[in-house]
């Protein structure tokens, strides 16, 4: 996607979660987030651009004692709007190609941090709506590039620092040698899951079990906001269970 349409979706919707946030209830649950309200969702989508404002502009990940701008306020939509505005400001006074500090070693500019907010503010915008009982969909483009996104940069890789405490009640064995695709937007991913590792291919090819749907649906399912008759499943559907539950692991 071309980088000034990112900052585009980012500031469309941010203003939408902030619009579904004064439409509703602050302290209304969000089903597809067990645990969660607007509320904690708004305070922690604003800590997450105050956290990018502060990292692009140290050059780092902020520590202790740095300042990432003001703590939510009584008026917590307005608050919101101010860390919004921050983000924006920070990200369009930098040139997408520039370098920064990302946790994604195969993409170190700021056009990541692009990516990741509009991705960011996409999720959570949804979150808010399912909150307040009114979501809509996610852009067409902004989902498949976001199906892109979860199952390169959070999924795939190496699992060989996971912990036990971090894997917890999945088995990392579970689905080992499946291949497991996702289909959706026109495009196809590939993703074979092993105990120590997930790898991926683009493109057609074998896999033992394929989920498919329109792209909003399938990078909700990604994301677990969405369950499994959100999209259509075909094949190996403990395959698909282990690989949901990596998924989990990789995204929380």
């Amino acid at each position: 996607m071309r980088p000034e349409r990112y900052l585009e979706l980012i500031e469309q919707d941010g203003r939408r979660l902030v619009a579904a946030a004064r439409a509703g209830a602050l302290d209304a649950p969000i089903p597809s987030c067990p645990g969660w309200t607007v509320r904690d969702c708004i305070v922690h989508t604003g800590e997450v651009y105050q956290h990018k404002v502060a990292t692009l502009r140290l050059g780092r990940p902020p520590g202790e004692g740095d300042d990432q701008g003001p703590p939510p306020g009584p008026d917590l939509p307005a608050w919101f709007d101010g860390t919004l505005a921050a983000l924006l400001d920070e990200l369009r006074a930098r040139r997408p190609e520039a370098p920064a500090h990302t946790w994604w070693p195969a993409d170190q500019t700021v056009g990541f941090w692009y990516r990741r907010m509009a991705q960011e503010t996409a999720v959570h915008r949804l979150d808010v709506e399912d909150g307040v009982g009114a979501p809509t969909p996610v852009d067409e483009a902004l989902a498949v590039d976001g199906i892109d996104e979860v199952l390169d940069a959070f999924v795939t890789g190496d699992w060989t620092e996971v912990t036990d405490d971090e894997w917890g009640d999945v088995d990392p064995r579970a689905g080992a040698g499946a291949t497991v695709a996702v289909r959706s937007g026109g495009k196809v991913w590939r993703s074979t899951l092993a105990p120590d590792a997930i790898t991926l291919a683009r493109g057609d090819g074998p896999a033992d079990a394929t989920l498919s749907g329109e792209p909003g649906a399938v990078l909700l399912w990604l994301w677990g906001r969405r369950p499994d008759d959100a999209v259509t499943i075909d094949g190996d559907r403990p395959a698909v269970a282990a690989f949901r539950d990596r998924l989990r692991l990789a995204t929380q």
